[in-house]
């Protein structure tokens, strides 16, 4: 592209921002001259765009591709549905304007079949658009409500529609600039008092001294232009954002959707194969109105979009599903929840902490059940049962993906994420070397997050058998279940085998559940004490997905621990997907067998699901997470509105933390004396508070009244379970 010289040399500018795309072989006359007035409203055949053809449009997994007719007119991109009927072509290009087809498919759009009325818009001003590297024939276009996946016949076809949407959203942006943007002229001028009055005392002639006038005039007034061109080639990124400003709005959202995410340009590497079965809901409707936001914009996907720098955005096969722009839209929305300061370490102890005799102990406890045997203090973590529950949500932004990518017909894409959160769970487990605190017959625990969009509740619900039910409540979906976990010491190691169902419910009615596996803690006596998860667990969902993960059992041979590996079925037994990763770090998935390699780095194309978080900065004995130390926080104003029964209140766990072990074992002392009465109560007719059992055997689910019984502190029947009683 040639570049103007003389005084429109400021011009280069605007010339550069076109220059973007490769592809792009506009000559300078397309575009209005630095100095040139006004550009008029374009006619149909003259410096606007109007091009329209047929185009393959990906909709979803069951219907792929669809031919739809594509039309560009006026920096709007409309497509339509295609009737197979007798009809005349209709003429919905602008009434009579020229109208350039591209591609051999267009011809076919005559008297045999046309175009339906308009389903889907898109405003160029408002969108950035990428070609893809892997395939000569795809490009995509991004707006702020939807993401185009589009083919065309051929590579040729291709070049052609992205120039033709390259110059009209430029030619677009120009005009609308024109009539918006005005250079403020300033009152200051240029005097040459002084310059005449030096060359008159060098004895110059006048005419040479005018001469020198002019020049410095010119250059002066050159100068003035490459200015103004320059004010205008710079407000050009931020003209079309001017409303957000003016009526307070966060333009910075829209912006950040492309400068935060994962994929890049042609000029900058793997942006590649972004599939995604996007349920179009333009689809669905019959028409649509010809609208265009204009408080919205995307800026140029070439200045903002960024190099992939990790292997979660390594090319996605096309049974596959990015989740970039889909996480970018929530990350966006992170910022309207409040922000709650939580705390980073715990108290300092107050205590030296003694040692204990392991084998006093044990041989003692040797093949009972582990809930019945009373452990020293030193052999817990400030944490109780339920508080773990809540743990296992850490990662509950999973859910939230997999409810976004439901909710965009992606159901693939749904189920590896529940897939991925149900393996999350054992995460936090790596070095924990401690036992959490059994509950007490009706102790409660709260969380409410609302910085993660999660409020979780969780009462112990029967003391033999010992279960425990929890609700949760996110973003889209709920989860709910209820625990019974049979534990025994066997000497060297402690078996637990967790029984209970475990619920995710979506908005949209889907429904995902499992159990978990059987969890070993190894080395008690000898070596370095770990723990391991073993076994099969199968999720079931009540629509198309189901999923079978397996977590390898350790051995002594064993080179690559922690091992997690499984797949996607669907009804008819189809694997559309497999997942390979580790419990304790991450977890990916392929449409590539993982059965046959030993870890991810053998595996070519994995795609990242979930990875673990860093370790807490300020570690503690326990080696609990960061999201653990947050758990047992109890501030002043928190404490007002907690019920008498929550773990945070409990005396001996409180002393835990605190690190007054001598405190901490006498009230634990005291507390489990206690709780040899909760039999006694169970069997008089007790029944939880908060929870109500689906039939005889069935699942715990949570009855509901316990938030709004905290919005107004009625706690009066709620039973003092961490106070002093009487056996009489």
């Amino acid at each position: 592209m040639t570049q103007s010289s003389g005084g429109g040399g400021g011009g280069g500018g605007v010339h550069h921002h076109l220059n973007h795309h490769g592809l792009c072989c506009l000559s300078a006359a397309a575009l209005p001259a630095p100095d040139a007035p006004p550009t008029p409203e374009p006619e149909a055949g003259g410096a606007a765009v109007a091009v329209a053809g047929v185009l393959h449009k990906w909709t979803n997994y069951g219907r792929g591709w669809r031919e739809r007719w594509f039309s560009l007119h006026d920096g709007v991109l409309s497509y339509s549905k295609i009737r197979r009927d007798a009809s005349a072509a209709a003429d919905e290009d602008g009434g009579g304007g020229e109208v350039r087809l591209i591609g051999g498919a267009s011809a076919r759009i005559g008297g045999a079949r046309r175009p339906d009325k308009p389903v889907g818009v898109v405003c160029l001003k408002l969108s950035a658009f990428r070609e893809s590297k892997s395939d000569d024939r795809r490009f995509y276009i991004f707006s702020p409500t939807k993401t185009l996946h589009l083919k065309t016949d051929s590579k040729e076809d291709r070049v052609a529609w992205i120039e033709a949407l390259i110059l009209a959203r430029s030619f677009y942006s120009l005009r609308s600039l024109s009539g918006r943007i005005t250079f403020v002229q300033s009152d200051v001028s240029v005097s040459t008092a002084r310059l005449r009055n030096r060359m008159q005392q060098e004895g110059l002639n006048e005419s040479l001294i005018q001469e020198c006038e002019q020049i410095v005039l010119t250059e002066f007034s050159s100068f003035r232009k490459q200015l103004k061109l320059c004010y205008e080639d710079q407000l050009s990124l931020f003209g079309s954002c001017r409303h957000h400003f003016e009526e307070g709005k966060d333009a910075s959202i829209i912006q950040g959707a492309l400068t935060r995410n994962d994929f890049s340009s042609s000029r900058h590497g793997n942006f590649s194969e972004y599939s995604t079965t996007e349920s179009d809901e333009f689809e669905k409707q019959d028409g649509g109105d010809l609208t265009c936001e204009d408080e919205s914009t995307y800026f140029d996907a070439a200045d903002y979009f960024i190099e992939p720098n990790d292997r979660s955005s390594a090319m996605l096969s096309s049974t596959s599903c990015s989740e970039g722009l889909l996480d970018i839209q929530m990350e966006d929305s992170s910022h309207l929840l409040p922000q709650i300061k939580r705390r980073s370490k715990l108290p300092e102890p107050t205590e030296k902490e003694r040692g204990i005799s392991l084998w006093s102990i044990i041989k003692d406890s040797v093949g009972k059940d582990l809930t019945r045997v009373c452990l020293p203090v030193y052999f817990n973590e400030p944490l109780s049962s339920l508080q773990k529950g809540f743990e296992d949500l850490e990662y509950s932004h999973l859910l939230d993906q997999a409810y976004q990518h439901g909710k965009m017909g992606n159901s693939l894409m749904r189920i590896l994420k529940v897939a991925a959160f149900a393996v999350s769970g054992y995460a936090s487990s790596v070095a924990r070397p401690c036992k959490p605190f059994n509950p007490l017959l009706g102790e409660t625990y709260e969380a409410d997050f609302p910085e993660r969009g999660v409020r979780f509740f969780a009462e112990k619900v029967s003391h033999h058998p010992m279960l425990i039910a929890c609700h949760c409540e996110g973003k889209g979906w709920k989860f709910w279940g209820d625990s019974n976990l049979k534990s025994k010491f066997w000497g060297q190691s402690i078996q637990v085998d967790p029984i209970g169902v475990l619920t995710v419910e979506f908005d949209d009615g889907e429904i995902f559940q499992w159990s978990k596996v059987t969890t070993t803690i190894h080395n008690l006596i000898l070596g370095k004490l770990y723990c391991s998860h073993h076994g099969t667990m199968h999720i079931k969902g009540n629509r198309q997905y189901s999923c079978k993960l397996k977590f390898k059992e350790p051995s002594l041979l064993d080179r690559n621990p922690h091992l997690v590996q499984g797949f996607v079925e669907d009804d008819d037994g189809n694997k559309p997907s497999f997942l390979i990763g580790k419990w304790d770090e991450n977890m990916y998935y392929s449409n590539l067998d993982t059965s046959k390699v030993k870890s991810v780095d053998q595996l070519k194309g994995a795609v990242l699901l979930w990875e673990k978080n860093k370790p807490s900065p300020n570690p503690t004995r326990y080696n609990l997470s960061s999201f653990a130390i947050t758990l047992n926080e109890l501030s002043p104003d928190l404490q007002d509105k907690l019920p008498p029964t929550d773990s945070r209140l409990r005396p001996d766990q409180r002393h835990l933390e605190n690190g007054e072990y001598e405190k901490a074992n006498a009230e634990k002392l005291r507390l489990e004396r206690r709780q040899r009465m909760s039999s006694k109560l169970q069997d008089n007719g007790w029944k939880p508070r908060w929870f109500q059992q689906d039939g005889e055997d069935g699942t715990y689910r949570f009855k509901g009244g316990y938030w709004e019984a905290r919005e107004h502190g009625q706690w009066d029947d709620c039973l003092d379970i961490f106070g002093e009683f009487s056996e009489t």
